[in-house]
């Protein structure tokens, strides 16, 4: 049992510090030994977990994949209108990448172009359908204009949201990242909610860029 424990948290360790490299300095751009000197392990203890850097990758992005899943989950399971479950999770998404190197580096990862092995599916692709789905639910809600074209909304809040991070990870501290959320919903809020619905919503961004910002 504490063989296994000892894996597992050698396993770990290995994980974070090759998110923290990927994050820093680009999949590319990391070697195993890079990876090996960051984590203090040996070569032999990563091949044990890992047979190449793809592996490392594909783990980071499954990691990813689950706390996304998970944040989502519990947002959804709160009762919140469609817009502002849609609001919470971008927040809740760059809480991940700020304090975690493993989330963080699975967004670069993906945005540069590491194949997602299946059963995994892309998180671009889970994204869009999530955004897809609160659209359409804030539109039956009257929380967005009723002409909205859903499909095309929920795929630039995608890019937008990627593009915020891609963008920011070379001229700003990922720390900046809840302001720039909270700039984006602010633009998104201006053209899509009606403006007697505005105030509800932009004051919700407000709030949640203060509140982790704070945390």
């Amino acid at each position: 049992m504490a063989r296994q424990l000892r894996a597992e948290q050698t396993r770990a360790t290995i994980i974070t510090a090759a998110a923290d490299l990927f994050d820093r300095h680009g999949y590319e751009s990391t070697s195993l030994s890079d990876i090996v000197s960051h984590a203090k392990v040996t070569k032999g203890a990563l091949y044990f977990h890992f047979a190449a850097k793809e592996d490392l990758a594909h783990a980071i992005l499954e990691l990813q994949a689950r706390a996304a899943q998970k944040l989502v989950s519990d947002v959804e399971s709160r009762g919140y209108s469609s817009l502002e479950t849609l609001i919470r999770a971008t927040f809740g998404i760059a809480r991940l990448a700020v304090d975690d190197p493993v989330p963080r580096a699975g967004l670069r990862l993906v945005s540069a172009d590491i194949a997602v092995r299946p059963p995994l599916r892309h998180p671009f692709t889970e994204w869009l359908e999530f955004a897809t789905r609160k659209f359409a639910g804030a539109v039956r809600e009257a929380d967005v204009h009723g002409d909205l074209d859903v499909g095309a909304v929920a795929h630039s809040l995608v890019c937008f949201f990627v593009g915020t991070r891609v963008a920011g990870r070379s001229i700003e501290p990922v720390g900046r990242l809840p302001r720039r959320v909270a700039e984006m919903w602010h633009l998104m809020i201006r053209g899509l909610v009606p403006v007697h619905r505005r105030p509800r919503y932009v004051t919700l961004a407000t709030h949640l860029e203060r509140e982790l910002r704070t945390a």
